[in-house]
């Protein structure tokens, strides 16, 4: 008798749950476009937040795509967020692959009693008329940045100090000059708290609400057994003044939280600009290909859209991009209702927009 074999594109598709982090994590080493929030870690972080987390694996014979979703419970309402992801293989088909995941999340969110889903894809602007086709809509707003700035870090030191803004290469040099600035890196559960004192007094002259001092340990701890994350502290004459957490995984750095104090001038005192040439440094060491200064300003794209800009971030922003790098657009969040009570929350997003003016 003879034996017939469809072709490989006749395979079809289907969802299981992943239960097994060396499944997860040697998946998404295959996997170009990626960040931390897509590590097993940060979902298990997740988890500690007291969030329902959900992580499945797309498969067509052989793994071929993952995503993790997290039940958000919130004041504004409850929504399934599915964070920088899909991650796939190169040759897979976004469009079919994300029709698949659509309805698979939205029978979740039925079982869950969501309002909506919400996507933040890591994938490029281009592939938003794939959501829009879906019948997605522009989020209101973005939970994790849209808009990132990114250095190769596979260059030599002397080349990359050679790429960074003239002002920044000078202060850079001027605090590793100074013999009053001290620069560290700790593990130490106990020196998050010292980066949570510099951050509340950060959010205060920003005025932003800060990350609570539970939050960061959290975090902290669900990294820091896998030697995923650090605390940087910059001192002066021995005083903290200024002090980052960086994660390094799967071959790229994040500087993901940073604070400082306002007590002395930066050109004088460069203690946060010598901080990250310490942090980039630790980076290569790691054995990363890219230093990731995670969200910048979205209307900056250049040192004197910064200068210009209103923005709240943009000063934040003209520090990161002095470093030299690129600007990294990821498609735009995305949203697909479920319930007439996500145009509740939509509402209330815009309007928090406006008043915050992001």
């Amino acid at each position: 008798m003879r034996r017939y074999v469809l072709p490989c594109y006749y395979v079809r598709m289907d969802i299981k749950e992943i239960t097994s982090k060396k499944v997860w994590e040697d998946f998404l080493l295959k996997c170009g476009e990626k960040t931390f929030l897509d590590s097993w870690n940060w979902g298990e972080f997740q988890r500690k937040q007291e969030d329902k987390v959900f992580r499945f694996g797309v498969y067509k014979k052989d793994l071929i795509a993952v995503f993790s979703a997290v039940k958000i419970i919130a004041k504004r309402g409850v929504f399934l967020f599915v964070p920088h992801a899909p991650n796939s293989l190169e040759n897979v088909d976004k469009k079919k692959l994300l029709e698949k995941i659509t309805a698979e999340l939205k029978e979740l969110g039925k079982k869950e009693k969501a309002w909506f889903l919400r996507i933040a894809p890591v994938w490029s602007k281009e592939t938003e008329k794939i959501f829009k086709d879906l019948g997605f809509n522009p989020s209101p707003i973005h939970i994790h940045p849209e808009v990132t700035w990114e250095l190769d870090i596979s260059d030599s030191e002397e080349k990359i100090i050679s790429g960074m803004r003239k002002t920044t290469r000078y202060l850079v040099k001027q605090g590793e000059k100074n013999k009053d600035i001290d620069i560290s890196m700790s593990c130490d559960l106990k020196d998050v708290e010292s980066f949570y004192n510099l951050l509340k007094e950060t959010a205060g002259r920003h005025k932003f609400v800060p990350f609570s001092l539970n939050y960061l340990i959290e975090q902290f701890s669900c990294f820091n057994p896998d030697g995923q994350i650090a605390v940087w502290l910059g001192k002066y004459k021995g005083e903290i003044i200024s002090s980052a957490i960086t994660v390094y995984w799967q071959g790229g750095a994040y500087y993901h939280h940073g604070a400082s104090l306002q007590k002395y001038n930066s050109n004088k005192v460069p203690a946060s600009y010598l901080l990250q040439w310490e942090a980039i440094k630790e980076a290569k060491r790691r054995n990363c290909s890219t230093y990731n200064f995670w969200g910048i300003a979205p209307e900056i794209k250049s040192k004197e859209d910064a200068e210009k800009s209103s923005h709240p971030w943009a000063g934040l922003s003209l520090f990161k991009m002095g470093f030299g790098g690129e600007r990294k657009d990821y498609a735009k969040t995305q949203d697909f209702p479920l319930s007439p009570l996500y145009y509740l929350t939509s509402s209330f997003e815009k309007i928090r927009k406006s008043k915050r003016r992001l």
